[in-house]
């Protein structure tokens, strides 16, 4: 029998749901500012903020690249690691919020999901890496992940940002966001590696 090129058993469900409420934030701006990360309105109590403040995006560039990189992140990692992956989509949000609150205090707005792909990118690529030590491409990946880092201090810090124009002139690249993702990206590998892979039966195989 031939398999589906789609199959409903390997979409990566949990990252669909919070792309899909992404999109609805993005198509409804006025529900952008009582969700967007905000400094000075989670100091007064609104603490969702933290969460919701990862799906707030500004303007439709910086929607489909981090969207379209998130569901392709969980296209790979979903299937294997669902309970890893879900725990990195509550705990990722915290933590991204925490660091930000703590060591960019001058940061007074936040938002996107691109710090939390780069969470899942380093757990992904420290997670490939360890089936081949040998192996050039994964380190590549952290390379380049970690020139970015140095790239937006660099330039991107305090220039919108840098090269995914913002549809807001206060907003920058939240380098320190994207640090602080990196250790969560560590820290989800290091619990993988207690964790046996949960990989789903197979509908196809009798």
């Amino acid at each position: 029998m031939t398999r589906p090129i789609f199959r409903r058993d390997r979409l990566p469900v949990t990252f669909l749901v919070v792309a899909v409420a992404a999109l609805a934030i993005q198509l409804e701006r006025p529900w952008r500012d009582p969700l967007v990360y905000s400094r000075s309105a989670i100091a007064h109590g609104e603490w969702w903020r933290i969460w919701t403040g990862q799906l707030v995006h500004f303007g439709w560039p910086h929607f489909i690249a981090d969207t379209g990189l998130f569901l392709i992140l969980g296209r790979l990692l979903e299937w294997e690691w669902p309970k890893l992956c879900r725990l990195g989509l509550f705990a990722l949000p915290i933590a991204i919020s925490a660091t930000v609150y703590r060591f960019d205090p001058a940061m007074a707005r936040y938002g996107g999901l691109s710090a939390v792909n780069l969470g899942f990118l380093v757990f992904l690529a420290c997670r490939g890496w360890q089936k081949n030590w040998v192996d050039w491409f994964w380190p590549a990946v952290l390379v380049i992940y970690a020139g970015e880092i140095v790239l937006e201090a660099k330039v991107g810090h305090g220039h919108g940002g840098g090269m995914i124009p913002f549809d807001d002139s206060s907003i920058h690249v939240a380098t320190v966001a994207h640090l602080g993702a990196a250790a969560c990206g560590l820290l989800l590998w290091a619990c993988s590696l207690a964790t046996p892979a949960e990989p789903r039966p197979d509908p196809m195989r009798s």
